[in-house]
C-alpha cells in the first residue's frame, strides 16, 4: 500500500499529514491512527517544546524507516543520549526548526519499532482521545481530575 492511500482500498482510513511550521516538511503517517498519544511532562519534553509540556503521538516506524531518501534530506536529526545509555534521535525541519518526530534506539543501537511523532504537526491528530499523561511528577501545570496519569512511564510501556 502506498503511504496516503486509503487502507482498504475503497476509501477506507487515510493516513493523517504530519507537516512542520513553515510546510517545508510534509510526509503521511506510517499508519490511519496512533497507537496511543500522550501528553509528557518530563524535563526534556518541557524544554523541547519550549512549553509545559510535549505531545507523542506513537506510531509503528515501519512504513515510515528507512527514511526515503527525499524526506532524510529535508529533515535534520539531532542525536541525543538518552536513559540506561539509549540514544534518541530527533528529527527537525532545518527552516523553521519545528521539531518532527524522534525514535529511541537501545544501548545496542537496536532501533524501537515504533516512532513518537509530535501532535501538533500531525493534521486530523484527534485530540479528544488523548487521556494519557506520563512524568507527570515534573508537572508544572495542574492536570484535569480524570486524567489517567503516572508519576515516569505506565508499567507497560517498555523501553528496552
Amino acid at each position: 500500500m502506498t503511504a496516503g492511500a486509503p487502507a482498504d482500498g475503497n476509501g477506507g482510513d487515510r493516513t493523517l499529514t504530519v507537516q512542520c511550521q513553515c510546510g517545508s516538511v510534509s510526509f503521511p503517517t506510517p499508519a490511519a491512527a496512533p497507537v496511543t498519544t500522550f501528553f509528557c511532562h518530563c524535563t526534556d519534553c518541557q524544554r523541547q517544546s519550549s512549553s509545559a509540556f510535549g505531545t507523542s503521538a506513537i506510531f509503528p516506524a515501519a512504513g515510515l524507516f528507512p527514511l526515503a531518501p527525499e524526506l532524510a534530506a529535508r529533515m535534520r536529526v539531532y542525536h541525543r543520549p538518552s536513559q540506561n545509555g539509549r540514544t534518541m534521535d530527533c528529527y527537525f525541519c532545518p527552516n523553521c526548526g519545528s521539531r518532527l518526530m524522534h525514535r529511541i534506539f537501545g544501548a545496542d543501537g537496536t532501533p524501537r519499532p515504533s516512532v513518537a511523532i509530535k501532535g501538533g504537526c500531525i493534521d486530523g491528530l484527534d485530540w479528544g482521545a488523548v487521556r494519557m499523561h506520563i512524568f507527570t511528577r515534573s508537572a508544572v501545570v495542574k492536570l484535569p481530575d480524570d486524567a489517567e496519569k503516572y508519576e515516569a512511564l505506565p508499567p507497560w510501556m517498555k523501553m528496552d
